[in-house]
């Protein structure tokens, strides 16, 4: 996985509340077992018509509005526990996506694959919507040692909760297994106090 300490960068706002898995990444793209190419169907029955034609009044088909970060409505990424939704999602770009509340599946599937979902209060939430909505060209930073979100130019910030293991793995660029191979001299060093 890539490191993750800060992030600069604009953001996508999609204000729609209990946007659940199967609007993330329908169930008829879940073919595929590699992560690559969710990123092309991530969204996929907003982004476009049933006729395959482009939905121009999409978020994401709105040329004003790009970035690594999605700021989405309360309740992200309920419904089923596909991790093609996280797939899907860093596929397409996104490094962060900022919520006031994610599912508890959706938000281990998110961290395991690098995507950082950042929870703040339903206020700042709506702060945050508004100004990304009135100024494409707001930049947010996301600081993942400080555990905080701002609106750079502003004194708009607040602080989110990680679990210390996740966040030691994105600081580190760290899988599961990479976590434990950075273990390795320890565990050999118990091992033998242990059999003395």
């Amino acid at each position: 996985m890539e490191k993750f300490i800060t992030l600069q960068s604009t953001a996508v706002p999609l204000a729609i509340e209990n946007i659940d898995t199967d609007q993330i990444i329908p169930a008829r793209f879940l073919k595929a077992t590699n992560r690559e190419g969710f990123g092309d169907n991530v969204f996929r029955d907003w982004r476009y018509h049933k006729d395959g034609s482009k939905n121009d009044s999409f978020v994401l088909n709105n040329g004003k509005y790009a970035g690594k970060i999605l700021v989405a409505g309360d309740n992200f990424g309920c419904g089923s526990s596909r991790e093609h939704a996280a797939w899907a999602l860093a596929d397409y770009g996104f490094k962060v996506i900022v919520s006031s509340f994610f599912a508890d599946i959706f938000k281990g599937n998110a961290l395991n694959n690098g995507l950082l979902p950042v929870q703040v209060s339903a206020a700042f939430l709506k702060v945050l919507l508004s100004e990304i909505t009135d100024n494409p060209n707001t930049v947010l930073k996301v600081d993942l040692v400080e555990q905080s979100i701002s609106i750079e130019g502003t004194n708009f910030k607040e602080q989110f909760e990680i679990d210390a293991y996740k966040k030691t793995c994105m600081i580190n660029g760290y899988d599961d297994i990479d976590f434990l191979l950075s273990k390795k001299d320890d565990i050999e060093r118990f091992e033998r106090n242990v059999v003395n």
